[in-house]
């Protein structure tokens, strides 16, 4: 059987993107396929077309560890619209319910916010891609079918006021991954007692990976111009992604048997929970776990030249 072509380049490593509002996190990631004529790649959550902000994409050996940063905190930093509720939840949908905004001191906002920290439950909006027997939500919401769904479980970590101004309130969240910023939104809105939808969203933070050093895509056009080496100097080191769990150096020999698939017998290491596995002092292989034996077992490698 003839063995199947692969296109584009292989490139290996992480782009952090500040994705522009407007469009879907799939097209800017097709986009930056493309300019960088890239063989594999993929994002780590979905941005909303009405959101901007930082949309981490994983180029080749680093999309085996793309489903840690998917499961990453988010941080972000948002504006919700009081006195107005949408079919969306957010500035996309039609309105349908308006009502007065009452007057609002900081403090009385301020404590309506925290009690929206720690580990509330959130229903799912139907516009979202959450699938109910194969079909994504948001089909179901655009014929005007609404089905029911389960709430779901999410942290609010940081929940802080920043601006209070007649009908609009800013906000800046960090919050655990799958938590709706639009369903909070609406949920603050009923709190303050006159209904609110999210009209601006801008994701400031993913896991370990911050907004300040993202780039554009009008920047990446410029830079595609200059060759793929000025694209490649944009991109982040996979580990990077991972900088939260400790680091393992293995000798040769034990780097050996652990790209077998074998567990490894490795002198102070953690006595649990997931590490960073190198070969000596640099090179990275990937993802290991600590075994009730105290043994490091690979959970997720990669190959890289």
């Amino acid at each position: 059987m003839a063995r199947k072509r692969l296109h584009g380049r292989p490139v290996d490593g992480i782009l952090l993107l500040d994705k522009p509002v407007g469009i879907t996190s799939n097209a800017a990631l097709q986009r930056v396929k493309r300019l960088y004529n890239a063989r594999k790649v993929g994002h780590t959550g979905s941005l909303d077309p009405l959101a901007s902000g930082l949309l981490p994409i994983c180029f080749g050996e680093a999309t085996k560890i793309s489903g840690f940063l998917l499961d990453a905190d988010k941080r972000y930093h948002g504006i919700c619209k009081l006195g107005v509720r949408t079919t969306t939840a957010d500035a996309e949908g039609g309105v349908i319910a308006t009502r007065p905004v009452p007057a609002l001191s900081e403090e009385q906002v301020g404590k309506v916010l925290q009690g929206f920290c720690g580990e509330i439950e959130q229903i799912p909006p139907m516009h979202s891609a959450i699938k109910q027997n194969g079909q994504p939500l948001y089909k179901l919401a655009h014929q005007g079918i609404e089905v029911e769904r389960q709430p779901r479980s999410v942290q609010i970590f940081e929940l802080n006021l920043i601006r209070l101004e007649g009908d609009e309130l800013e906000i800046d969240l960090h919050c655990s991954k799958g938590t709706y910023v639009r369903t909070l939104a609406e949920d603050i809105g009923e709190a303050l007692g006159c209904g609110a939808h999210l009209s601006a969203l801008r994701r400031t933070t993913s896991g370990p990976f911050k907004l300040e050093t993202a780039v554009g895509l009008e920047s990446l056009q410029g830079l595609a111009e200059a060759g793929s080496e000025a694209l490649d100097a944009c991109l982040q080191p996979m580990q990077d992604a991972l900088q939260q769990w400790p680091d393992i150096h293995l000798t040769d020999n034990s780097a050996y048997y652990l790209q077998q698939g074998q567990p490894v017998q490795v002198a102070k290491a953690p006595t649990s929970g997931l590490v960073r596995l190198f070969a000596g002092e640099a090179h990275f292989l990937g993802v290991g776990e600590i075994m009730d034996d105290g043994r490091v077992a690979p959970r997720r490698l990669i190959q890289t030249g």
